[in-house]
């Protein structure tokens, strides 16, 4: 498929937000430990991450304890996943008051919704790691990387901020370099064929890898 003739993205990429039913633990995370996370109307100062789509949480939480100098805000709409991250956060019984990372925040609607908010090269860094590959052709509109959210991402990257894209799915690899391939506000380069120093793992990338997967990393940098 051409992506330059892809449909528009619609009003949400993501499909369901819930899996299986939640257990009480699970309910109290969202309940009270999430809140204490939401994103302030005022943004913190220093260095501005975005993790699109956190997964389970691995990544985002090796990141902020590996760069406390730089706020990293995780969005994910899977209140599975938020629990999954929320859990190894604070210890059962404490859900209220456990110490909670100091530069995490999370976003838990579509990102596009937080991004159109962002002032002006207000981001240093973002992350799309192992997005849903949404395969069918009929579904192109609903990827991420799209004709019609690069502008978006370009408005909000500072020049010179960097843009980590990782897949492990054929049609999604095709497709990114065919995107990329059209457009005029980023340097690309070849990808990576081995996960790169700096980027913390992921149970999908694992996953993959366990299936005989070949992920590809990319760095894309905002001109």
């Amino acid at each position: 498929m051409n992506p330059t003739t892809a449909k528009p993205p619609p009003d949400r990429l993501y499909g369901r937000a819930r899996g299986h039913k939640l257990r009480p633990r699970q309910e109290r995370l969202l309940e009270v430990t999430l809140p204490r996370l939401a994103l302030a109307e005022v943004l913190p100062s220093g260095p501005l991450w975005l993790e699109v789509g956190f997964g389970g949480g691995e990544h985002a939480l090796a990141q902020v304890r590996a760069h406390p100098e730089a706020t990293l805000i995780a969005c994910e709409v899977f209140e599975n996943g938020i629990c999954s991250l929320l859990s190894a956060l604070v210890p059962e019984g404490d859900e209220a008051l456990a110490p909670l990372p100091p530069n995490l925040r999370l976003w838990t609607d579509d990102a596009r919704v937080l991004l159109r908010t962002l002032p002006d090269a207000s981001l240093d860094r973002l992350f799309l790691l192992f997005p849903d590959p949404w395969p069918k052709a009929r579904h192109a509109k609903r990827r991420f990387v799209h004709p019609a959210t690069l502008p978006l991402l370009a408005r909000v990257l500072k020049p010179g901020a960097t843009w980590r894209v990782a897949s492990d799915d054929p049609t999604y690899q095709a497709w990114v370099r065919d995107v990329m391939a059209e457009q005029t506000s980023f340097d690309t380069e070849e990808p990576a064929t081995a996960r790169p120093d700096g980027w913390p793992s992921t149970r999908y990338e694992a996953k993959a890898l366990r299936a005989g997967r070949q992920p590809l990393y990319w760095v894309f940098r905002r001109r």
